[in-house]
């Protein structure tokens, strides 16, 4: 995200870093650009103008490098999208819910009701330290659940002082005997997290590592209904070459899903939000909005901003999950992210949810 940390119940505040995304192709389904070769620095992204800085309360090959994508095996045609699969023509519909005064059933239930329909994906936060509960029993057997797992610094799980740990999460989250999207370790190109390139000594390649050696570890653990989903954030801080979202890529053979998270803090339109990533990848890689929310900048601006976002998902073919990080609670955000905080947000939401682009 390029402002803020609707990332997680009580994770730090972001710095603010608004990048324009000019002059990229017009649909997902152009083709991506090359990545970079492991020696030449990426093109860094353009910035916009004048953008203020502001401090707000299957197995690749190990020769494969940071930001060089495997070729796939010509052998195996992989499910897109692995255990969760990718519907074309179809995204998931779901949110993180966390609403003041109710449980995560009775959110549900609200929903539900609002919208005439559940929850597609149910998205839960999960601590590093190896919490992970037994079950989901909020969530219904007809939702996914997506797990945004928190990271670690890189040597805590390059030196295998944490595979034990590691595996105990991989075998509780088998032992959910349901499909998870799990997002480890995400918005990796920004500069909040304890498991960013900037806390890590700018070295996205250890990112890279540190990612494979945790799916290696899960695949012995026989977690093998875990669909893997990368998800860096929409700009990158600090924007440098080194940081590009495009170093910290694990390759084709280690990723299910590419996310990507956004939100329009400066009232950036959808495709400035997400059109790079789904760029890159769109064509390999089913895209999951895996965090995003209207801000409300006053004169129904949050029910226009949730047209444009259903109007470009409409129009965004390799788009297969939204994920709305719906929630009223974020104690370090001034921005209430709910979609019903008016009449016209929610009609607009619910619009949206109903459609049938958005019945995966």
């Amino acid at each position: 995200m390029t402002a803020e940390n609707p990332g997680g119940r009580g994770l730090p505040r972001r710095r603010l870093l608004t990048l324009a995304a000019l002059a990229l192709p017009a649909a997902c389904s152009t083709a991506a650009p090359p990545e970079p070769r492991a020696t030449v620095a990426p093109a860094t992204a353009p910035a916009s103008p004048a953008a203020p800085h502001t401090t707000p309360s299957a197995t690749a090959s190990p020769s494969a490098a940071p930001g060089v994508t495997p070729k796939p095996s010509a052998t195996r045609t992989p499910v897109r999208g692995g255990p969760v699969p990718f519907r074309a023509g179809r995204a998931m519909f779901g949110s993180y819910l966390a609403l003041r005064g109710m449980s995560l059933r009775e959110a549900l239930a609200l929903r539900r009701r609002q919208l005439g329909r559940d929850q597609r994906i149910v998205h839960v936060f999960y601590p590093w330290d190896g919490y992970v509960p037994a079950s989901e029993p909020a969530v219904p057997a007809s939702s996914t659940l997506m797990v945004s797992w928190h990271g670690a610094p890189y040597r805590t799980i390059l030196d295998g002082s944490a595979d034990r740990a590691i595996a105990r999460v991989a075998r509780r989250l088998a032992g959910m005997n349901r499909p998870i999207l799990l997002r480890w370790g995400w918005e990796m190109n920004g500069d909040w997290f304890a498991w960013d390139g900037s806390h890590n000594g700018d070295d996205p390649a250890g990112y890279v590592e540190a990612w494979r050696r945790l799916r290696r570890i899960f695949r012995k653990q026989g977690a093998d209904q875990v669909a893997w989903v990368w998800s860096p954030n929409w700009n990158s801080s600090p924007d440098s070459p080194w940081n590009s979202f495009q170093r910290y890529y694990p390759g084709d053979d280690h990723v299910d899903w590419v996310g990507v998270s956004g939100y329009d803090f400066f009232a950036e339109s959808p495709r400035t939000l997400f059109r790079a990533v789904c760029a890159a990848y769109g064509e390999r890689k089913p895209i999951i909005l895996s965090e995003t929310a209207a801000v409300d900048h006053g004169a129904g601006s949050k029910a226009a901003w949730i047209r444009k976002l259903a109007g470009w998902v409409e129009d965004t073919p390799a788009v297969g999950a939204v994920v709305w990080f719906d929630t009223d609670v974020q104690d370090d955000s001034p921005h209430n992210f709910r979609p019903d905080t008016d009449a016209r947000a929610l009609a607009a939401y619910r619009a949206m949810a109903r459609g049938s682009r958005f019945a995966g």
